[in-house]
């Protein structure tokens, strides 16, 4: 990638942000390079625009988790070059501990993962959790409000471990946020919030 890209990406968020009906309403992340980015509620293929849009004019760098098979064919080096990292859903475990080795061997960048297990109220995946505190990287809460048409980042949290009360945050933080098609929205809820951290991760 040119060594202008940086500066190419930024000028295409500010014109999307001029041009959009959506209202960019964003927190600034802590500048040190690194964290985990929620994008929830996640209920449209848009989400991914608007979190270009919003990572460019951050001038964030970022790794996203997609479908192995979006990987396939001619689009393959277009969605590495945007930043994504296939995921074999068949192997789940796998993902977070190569995400995690990555960032141990001193990778920079803010992980972009949309933990809905799916979109028919079955709960939120525990990936982001695990990677999270297995790294000691803050999360940051990205958002999208159908409903004051609005998108951008929230506050920026440090995980407890106490999985129940970390939710309770995140919870309320996007009890009135409905995505872009707010039928589909998921509740924040972890499958597995009964206890403390949320399982192993290979050290």
């Amino acid at each position: 990638m040119s060594r202008d890209a940086p500066g190419v990406r930024a000028a295409l968020a500010r014109a999307f942000w001029r041009l959009s009906r959506w209202r960019l309403r964003t927190e600034r992340v802590p500048r040190d390079g690194a964290g985990v980015l929620i994008g929830a509620p996640h209920t449209s293929n848009w989400d991914f625009v608007l979190m270009l849009a919003i990572a460019w004019e951050a001038g964030l760098t970022i790794r996203w988790l997609g479908k192995h098979t979006l990987f396939a064919g001619p689009a393959g080096p277009l969605m590495r070059a945007l930043g994504g990292i296939p995921v074999d859903r068949r192997d789940p475990a796998g993902l977070v501990d190569e995400v995690v080795g990555r960032i141990r061997a001193g990778e920079r960048f803010y992980l972009v993962v949309t933990p809905e297990g799916t979109r028919s109220g079955a709960g939120w995946k525990s990936g982001f959790y695990r990677i999270a505190r297995a790294t000691d990287l803050p999360v940051t809460l990205g958002y999208v409000d159908r409903t004051t048409m609005t998108t951008g980042l929230g506050p920026t949290l440090r995980l407890t471990g106490d999985v129940r009360a970390d939710m309770d945050v995140i919870r309320a933080f996007y009890a009135d946020k409905a995505g872009v098609v707010p039928s589909r929205r998921t509740e924040p809820r972890l499958r597995d919030e009964g206890t403390d951290d949320t399982g192993p991760v290979a050290r």
